[in-house]
């Protein structure tokens, strides 16, 4: 658990005095926190108008905690009748959290709740939106407004950063000082009002819980998913990322990178067994290269990124950062691809790649700048194309699967959703249950000939099967690539409200053993004696080929260090304790489930190695449970959004044409529950045609109907909403 306490003494500042301009601050809300005795840090920031950049000011001043949670505070005003004043509803909230105004307004008997607009903010709190926060909130407007608060910030151990009344300045309070502060503004008549956003019903109109309390059960649904999903907070304190100072950017630290370079070590050394070879090509790009395959660049384009100036010259011709690097690569396999003995020409390479990406950045699922491997081959012909697009993708079923204990689904994605200027696209699709939404897990790419054409790159070569070898062919080409996404997805399938939960196969850390029994009053021999065998054990499992550590820490608890493993994850602890060490045997309890079980120190390494392989196989079991309980078969076009809604994925006997699938998600949109503002699309697209039909009813020609259009069905389809 994070301390604020410890953390908060080395924080102190002389005064918040020169930080905050506005004087009602001064008389009430400084005054509040004196009597409250409260003395929170401040810092001062460049100015910021949105929550990044808000999080890019923080990440280069000085004095900030290492780890914080953003809080915003939303303004709405209801419909009133026209001679009525409007009592504006304020919202406090997580940044992250899903905010539901038709929700809010059902369950406070309001109607039609819409953003304040600047006017009634500067009328009722002399403040622009940039600047707004809960401390707007004092003896005088608190009586003026409905206050709303998230229950599940009183779950938050991390410390919370508000606005100071300035969109640059920023004060931190940890939940329980928030809460304190806001129980001095209630009256007889006004109180705070505490809500479940996250579990909010917006069908059912009822009347708002007001009890001074923070609920007991208040939590957030998935609280380490990532956005939507994962709680950015969670990866910080489980020391997976950090921000950095542009915005959309992460730093991936140890506890992450390892799990890449896990995967990594992994598909590597199989690839080199199908004769793949790693290579690296440059990340810029001409603008005249990128430009010359329009419709394969077309989907890419909003998100290349370009280079115009060399320090203060501007560049003849923009260079592009590459999205992707087909236009990169392609002209060199033209000038090295000779003869039909010259194929096939198989390179990858492990590198990173930029994608301006505008539609809120997430930690490892959207990114400007992703790390991945993308493959690149040519074949002589299309069966032997058509092999490795298997192989690469059953590979990549494999990452998932025997790696990160993630079920994910083969199939292939419908001509609307291929790979721009390719043939056919297939993919792997994982599902995360705390959202409903499918993800696309990796794609294997068939590009046909369209690469190798004269109008393209012209990769050609003689046709070895024409005695004359006058008759020339165009190679055929494949790439498939396999990104950082990984990690993210694995975080969202196995996170819980402790924080990771990691698979032993990609664990950096396996198992982690905490010395125990150890007070004040226990004499140094038995400490060390218990810190000896502690590290001994450590030694020992790390011979049989395990990664583990001892925690030898001497200025933490051992409840501070479970805690500290928990967030992060660690698949199995050992405890030993003076009781441990006569009976020779550790109390190992796992990460997954919690279970706990007395483990005999003989023989020790084999039991453990035992345990892990159960944990991993267990994990993934629970997950696959999941995944095919949310997979509904459906039939009929008036259970599509009501599966939606209740977090499934619907698989339909479907007619593969492009306008059905364009009026599914159009049709399925309007009918749907508003959903999370971060991710807006409540209309369900194609997610892939499952290669393996023979799970569901099967389909008659002639008989079965896609119950969109009526159509004759072709295929069992999986459609859902998705990230």
């Amino acid at each position: 658990m994070f301390s604020w306490r410890l953390t908060h003494r080395n924080l102190i500042r002389p005064s918040l005095t020169r930080h905050f301009s506005s004087p009602s601050f001064m008389d009430s809300v400084q005054k509040s926190f004196a009597a409250l005795q409260l003395n929170p840090t401040s810092v001062s920031h460049s100015s910021t108008t949105s929550p990044d950049a808000w999080r890019d000011a923080l990440a280069t001043a000085q004095d900030v905690p290492a780890s914080f949670e953003l809080v915003k505070t939303l303004v709405y005003k209801p419909k009133t009748a026209k001679t009525a004043v409007p009592v504006p509803v304020v919202v406090v909230a997580r940044e992250s959290a899903s905010v539901n105004s038709a929700a809010i307004g059902k369950k406070l008997n309001l109607k039609d709740l819409r953003l304040a607009s600047e006017d009634l903010l500067k009328d009722f709190f002399s403040l622009d939106k940039d600047s707004l926060s809960p401390l707007a909130l004092n003896e005088s407007t608190f009586p003026k407004v409905i206050t709303v608060v998230d229950a599940s910030i009183a779950t938050s151990s991390a410390p919370l950063a508000l606005h100071a009344l300035s969109s640059s300045s920023t004060i931190f309070l940890s939940s329980s000082d928030l809460f304190k502060y806001l129980r001095t503004l209630e009256t007889d008549d006004v109180t705070l009002r505490e809500l479940d956003l996250q579990n909010l019903d917006p069908a059912t109109p009822a009347s708002a819980s007001t009890s001074k309390a923070p609920a007991k059960d208040a939590k957030i649904e998935g609280a380490v998913q990532i956005a939507i999903g994962v709680k950015k907070e969670v990866l910080l304190k489980a020391d997976m990322l950090d921000y950095y100072n542009v915005s959309g950017c992460y730093i991936l630290k140890p506890w992450s990178f390892s799990i890449w370079e896990e995967i990594q070590k992994w598909f590597d050394a199989e690839i080199k067994e199908l004769g793949v070879q790693n290579s690296y090509f440059p990340m810029f790009i001409s603008s005249k290269v990128l430009e010359r395959e329009k419709d394969h660049i077309e989907g890419f384009s909003p998100e290349v990124a370009w280079v115009t100036k060399a320090g203060n010259s501007d560049l003849e011709e923009p260079i592009a950062i590459r999205p992707t690097s087909e236009t990169v690569m392609y002209p060199y396999y033209a000038k090295w691809i000779k003869s039909h003995r010259d194929l096939p020409l198989k390179l990858n390479q492990w590198n990173s790649v930029v994608r301006w990406e505008f539609k809120n950045p997430q930690p490892f699922l959207r990114t400007r700048e992703f790390l991945w491997q993308e493959g690149h081959t040519a074949h002589l012909t299309k069966e032997e194309a058509d092999i490795e697009v298997r192989q690469i993708l059953d590979l990549y079923r494999r990452v998932y699967e025997e790696l990160l204990a993630v079920p994910v689904i083969p199939g292939i994605k419908s001509d609307k959703e291929k790979f721009a200027g390719g043939l056919y696209t297939t993919t792997v699709e994982g599902f995360i249950p705390t959202t409903g939404r499918g993800i696309q897990g990796g794609t294997s790419h068939s590009l046909g000939q369209n690469f190798s054409r004269p109008e393209m790159f012209n990769i050609v070569v003689e046709d070895p099967t024409d005695p004359t070898n006058q008759r020339k062919t165009y190679v055929w080409q494949n790439s498939w690539g396999l990104s950082t996404r990984t990690i993210g997805v694995m975080v969202m399938v196995h996170g819980d409200n402790q924080g990771l939960v990691l698979p032993p196969r990609v664990a950096s850390i396996q198992v982690v053993i905490v010395p125990c029994g150890i007070t004040v009053n226990t004499d140094a021999e038995t400490r060390t004696k218990i810190e000896n065998a502690c590290d001994e054990l450590a030694k020992m499992l790390k011979k049989a080929g395990l990664r583990a550590k001892a925690d030898l820490r001497d200025d933490k608890t051992p409840g501070y260090k479970f805690n500290d493993w928990e967030q992060k994850g660690v698949p199995l602890r050992l405890e030993i304790g003076p009781n441990d060490l006569a009976k020779q045997q550790t109390l190992g309890v796992r990460r997954d489930n919690g279970v706990k079980n007395p483990i005999p120190l003989q023989n020790i390494s084999s039991a453990v190695s035992q345990l892990l392989d159960t944990i991993q196989g267990d994990m993934f079991k629970r997950a696959q449970e999941t995944y095919n309980s949310r997979l509904k078969e459906v039939t009929k076009w008036e259970d599509v959004v009501p599966n939606l809604d209740a977090k499934n994925v619907v698989v339909l006997p479907w007619c593969e044409v492009e306008a059905c699938e364009d009026d599914i998600k159009e049709r399925s949109a309007k009918a749907s529950e508003p959903t999370d503002e971060r991710a807006p699309s409540a209309g369900a697209k194609s997610l892939a045609i499952p290669f393996d039909q023979s799970r569901w009813t099967p389909i008659e020609p002639g008989k079965t109907k896609c119950p969109a259009c009526g159509r004759d069905a072709k295929r069992w389809t999986m459609f859902g909403r998705s990230y």
